[in-house]
């Protein structure tokens, strides 16, 4: 079917910000989360037929970008050394520490720049999780099979990207 080319670039302009925004989160801003971005787009002008009536469009192109996103990142796993580096001791006991939010970092409920800013400053191995668990909604389970990871291991990470966030942030004030 064809369509209306005007069509396309309203849905561009409709989820542009989220897009980049899901990449930056994962990829830190820069022309990595942009090439994701585009490359989502791309994915969706190709199924836009299908896209362009769908009350769940957005969230397609949000699970297309962090899929993207992702596996930029596998691709590039050298440049972040994703958990190869943590010991088993390192995440002994973190499990029940994290099966319930980390009450320190329960009250932070920081938004915008400050945020952005100290997530950027979280290693990749802490972030990645990190903004999977709480601006992706997804489980520790499925980051653990989306990352090929231990679930120790992600709770681990998660809980130290955590108590690092909180630090940042009360620096930051």
């Amino acid at each position: 079917m064809v369509f209306d080319p005007s069509e396309f670039e309203g849905f561009v302009m409709r989820y542009q910000d989220m897009a980049y925004t899901t990449a930056a989160r994962l990829l830190g801003p820069g022309p990595d989360a942009e090439d994701m971005s585009q490359e989502a787009f791309l994915r969706a002008f190709e199924r836009f037929d299908a896209l362009r009536e769908s009350p769940g469009a957005g969230a397609w192109l949000r699970t297309v970008v962090t899929n993207l996103s992702l596996n930029h990142l596998s691709r590039h796993r050298s440049r972040w050394k994703l958990f190869s580096e943590l010991s088993d001791e390192d995440s002994a006991g973190i499990e029940e520490r994290t099966a319930s939010p980390d009450p320190e970092v329960q009250g932070l409920q920081e938004t915008g720049q400050d945020l952005q800013e100290a997530l950027l400053r979280l290693p990749d191995s802490q972030r990645i999780p990190l903004v999977l668990f709480h601006f992706e909604d997804m489980s520790y389970e499925e980051i653990s099979r989306k990352l090929g990871v231990s679930l120790g291991k992600v709770k681990t990470c998660i809980f130290r990207a955590r108590r690092a966030l909180k630090t940042f942030l009360e620096v930051e004030r």
